[in-house]
């Protein structure tokens, strides 16, 4: 099963990050969005230089879910961790996530993932890795690997304003409210009932480059790949896998111990380690 920790090992010893020619002759769409997502498949998978029909055979064996374009995830790791993929086009741009808030992990139970996606594997949560990369000139400038665990606060926080404001909504009197994932619906609000009203979330966050500028700050190098994964979770790895990160020789690579703000308190600080690799 793949890792967060074999992904990095296998980016650091690609060396290519011109998107459009790793991807352009396949047939897929060939936007930059697109790319970045199949960069960061590869880099999982293992599978950067493969022939497509192998490929495909690497991904049914490492991958359980691979995406719907309006729902989350963007991958799921069999028995591992799920992922989101999402492209800047400034080194420091703020993150859209449009409906759904940012989340320390992935439940089977969340209104926002497809049918398929819940029955995909057997599964109740997966912690969330957010891949951000940020892209110019069909090349891949800087990549940030981040766990939700430490960049998100718990659920309660961000479902606690999502509620209020449904709520809010259902309190108008006289209207229509139907069934709806979005903060509200009202139907049939003129006399002729023919117009509707939908009430949605566009939730946004800082880019991590940012929010954890006390760790890194960006370099004019060519590439920047930067990872923070809390302690646990990178000592819950399989021991090969450390190991094979913890070997890495090459110029530009580090593997340090770090304290970042836990994201529910600040005052409180988290175990961490931080993996960076700058070409």
């Amino acid at each position: 099963m793949t890792n967060v920790l074999e992904a990095i090992y296998n980016i650091v010893h690609q060396n290519n990050f011109d998107l459009r020619s790793l991807y352009s002759g396949r047939n897929r769409a060939n936007a930059m969005g697109n790319a970045l997502e199949d960069y960061i498949k590869d880099a999982f998978a293992g599978t950067f230089g493969m022939q497509e029909e192998e490929r495909m055979k690497k991904f049914n064996n490492e991958f359980s879910w691979l995406g719907s374009q309006n729902n989350p995830p963007d991958i799921m790791i069999k028995g591992g961790d799920a992922i989101e993929v999402k492209k800047t086009q400034s080194a420091n741009s703020t993150i859209a996530l449009n409906s759904s808030y940012p989340k320390t992990d992935l439940r089977s139970s969340s209104p926002m993932i497809t049918q398929d996606c819940r029955e995909c594997e057997t599964w109740t949560c997966k912690d969330l890795v957010y891949c951000i990369g940020h892209t110019t000139d069909n090349s891949l400038k800087s990549l940030w690997i981040v766990y939700g665990s430490a960049y998100a606060a718990n659920h309660e926080t961000y479902q606690r304003i999502k509620n209020t404001i449904s709520e809010g909504v259902k309190t108008i009197p006289n209207v229509v409210f139907s069934e709806t994932k979005e903060l509200g619906r009202v139907n049939n609000v003129d006399p002729l009932g023919i117009t509707n009203l939908r009430v949605r979330g566009m939730w946004q966050i800082e880019n991590p480059r940012r929010v954890f500028n006390y760790l890194h700050s960006q370099t004019n190098k060519d590439f920047e790949l930067v990872c923070i994964i809390p302690k646990d979770k990178y000592d819950s790895f399989p021991v090969e896998s450390r190991l094979k990160i913890e070997a890495i020789k090459k110029n530009g690579f580090s593997l340090e111990n770090k304290l970042i703000k836990d994201p529910n308190n600040p005052a409180n600080l988290i175990s961490c380690k931080l993996i960076k690799s700058i070409i």
